[in-house]
């Protein structure tokens, strides 16, 4: 498969970008959450911009050999997130939309604990057809940038930063 390699500065102006069309849309969030580990990143440099705190939860989909799992499952879903999402906007924040099982699974958890409204943004959305779906009840979803299918390789699983740069800028 294709691989396509994105550096930190890339990262960064996209997650720059996605607040500044979380901020024009109106939608303001109270909290972010970061879906991990990819989201993690994402959801700081956003924070950079928004000024919210981020809370993270856990949600793996792919095994140790980067195969996707039957269903996604609970890594880590912290209690006080839980208590502090009741009535707060949330913008939820992943580093790519691939299947959109992670992502409508991860939603769908938060909307449990009766959000005041719940927004969605990615780094990057794989033009293929998704396994998930955005559930209506999400006002805004937002992809960073639109991509073909291919095997996205971010900065922060580099094991030598400068061989991934260099890739990146083939």
């Amino acid at each position: 498969m294709q691989k396509r390699y994105f550096t930190y500065q890339e990262i960064h102006k996209t997650a720059k970008a996605i607040a500044e069309r979380v901020t024009a849309s109106g939608f303001i969030p109270d909290v972010i959450v970061a879906i991990g580990s990819g989201g993690f990143i994402p959801a700081r440099i956003i924070r950079t911009y928004l000024g919210k705190p981020i809370l993270a939860v856990g949600i793996a989909y792919y095994d140790a050999n980067d195969k996707p799992t039957e269903f996604p499952r609970k890594v880590q879903w912290i209690e006080e997130a839980e208590r502090k999402l009741s009535g707060k906007k949330i913008l939820l924040v992943d580093e790519v939309d691939d299947s959109r099982t992670t992502l409508e699974y991860c939603i769908r958890e938060l909307m449990n604990h009766h959000p005041a409204e719940i927004a969605a943004a990615v780094l990057h959305n794989k033009d293929k057809p998704k396994r998930g779906v955005i559930p209506p009840e999400v006002s805004l979803y937002i992809a960073g940038e639109d991509l073909p299918d291919l095997w996205v390789v971010y900065p922060w699983d580099a094991e030598d930063i400068d061989e991934h740069d260099r890739k990146a800028r083939q």
